[in-house]
């Protein structure tokens, strides 16, 4: 048998025994503990009629039911327009039902297959790998990490908890089981480390204490008594972070890789040098993606801020946005400080290991 089906044997065999763990042992928590008396339903829209500032809708359930709703159009941010052949969620309460929005599920289904075709089509195997360890990701900080958090369990425990078993997940169901994967997923640690020791320090002096964002309002009027919003806050962006640091860490232990296989006899010294030139473009290519993505998913706060009256001094010290900052720039600082420790650790393995090598405690072929 090939050393490369050996080693896709593994990989299943690790995610599907870390999956029946998973499955097994942590049963899922419940993450709503409301005893409301609300249900939601779908149906269609058969009917429409009313004024201009309200609309009476007859709708069928998927049951058949034939049902009748009010829907609001006064001027408010949320209100939306209906039509027939709409497919809508209401909500029952006291024998009455409220149209509550749209049925999006359909939409993000045909995305999301669209996502996983073209993932396996360009990557075959890796892709599927790669689908494999996003869906262990998820279901670690589904399984674990937010019902940690729900029971009270300091978050910063629970993240990094989470973490450690979703990178041996992510490196080496994506990369495999060999030298770089596990060089990179060191490097990925180490800065870990020191990113979270930094989260800390500037959470402290920015006197941050995450109830900034309205979900944490929510959150702490419905369930806050259990919850450390402080330790939320610093989870979120370790958590933030991860993926990120492997697509650095991988590329960084990748080019060192190529580099040493190009010339056999090179030095530690030029192997460092050569490689940390290609990090210094991965470095700001990185950064500013990390920016305009955060940028991107602010857009109405940032129109928010061209309109105010404050300045932008005054902006810069409310909370919430002293919050993204900080978030921000430690996720960035992060980045840049994984591709010299990335590049440092690998050109060590790489200049002075012939088979294999020892690096605290982990020996890599």
């Amino acid at each position: 048998m090939k050393k490369t089906t050996l080693k896709r044997i593994g990989q299943s065999l690790f995610v599907g025994a870390s999956l029946l763990l998973l499955l097994i042992d942590l049963s899922p928590t419940q993450l709503s503990t409301s005893e409301s008396p609300e249900n939601y339903i779908e149906a269609e829209v058969t009917v429409v009629s009313g004024t201009e500032s309200t609309q009476e809708l007859e709708l069928i359930t998927e049951e058949g039911a034939i049902i009748s709703a009010t829907n609001s159009l006064d001027s408010y941010s949320n209100a939306k327009e209906y039509f027939v052949d709409d497919k809508v969620v209401l909500l029952e309460f006291q024998e009455q039902f409220f149209v509550m929005d749209h049925v999006r599920r359909p939409a993000l289904i045909v995305l999301f297959c669209l996502f996983v075709g073209l993932v396996l089509i360009v990557n075959r195997a890796k892709g599927l790998y790669s689908l494999l360890s996003m869906s262990f990701s998820f279901l670690v900080l589904f399984k674990l990490v937010l019902p940690l958090l729900l029971q009270g369990v300091d978050p910063i425990l629970s993240a990094l908890l989470g973490s450690l078993l979703i990178l041996p997940a992510i490196f080496y169901l994506s990369h495999g089981f060999n030298r770089k994967t596990s060089i990179a997923m060191l490097g990925t640690l180490i800065t870990l480390g020191i990113t979270g020791l930094l989260a800390n320090v500037f959470t402290e002096l920015s006197e941050l204490s995450g109830l900034a964002s309205e979900e944490a309002g929510f959150l702490q009027i419905g369930i806050g008594e259990n919850i450390n919003f402080k330790g939320l806050l610093l989870a979120g962006m370790i958590i933030s972070i991860l993926g990120v640091l492997d697509d650095v860490t991988i590329t960084q232990t990748s080019v060192v890789e190529q580099l040493k296989a190009s010339k056999k006899n090179i030095h530690f010294d030029e192997l460092y040098r050569r490689s940390m030139a290609v990090g210094k473009d991965h470095i700001s290519s990185v950064i500013n993606t990390l920016i305009l993505v955060y940028t991107g998913a602010s857009l109405p706060l940032m129109l928010l801020f061209m309109d105010s009256s404050q300045s932008v001094g005054q902006l810069l010290n409310l909370e919430f946005m002293a919050e993204e900052i900080v978030r921000t720039l430690i996720g960035s600082m992060g980045l840049i400080l994984a591709v010299p420790i990335t590049t440092l650790l690998a050109s060590f393995v790489y200049s002075k290991a012939k088979k294999s090598v020892q690096v605290m405690g982990i020996i890599i072929k």
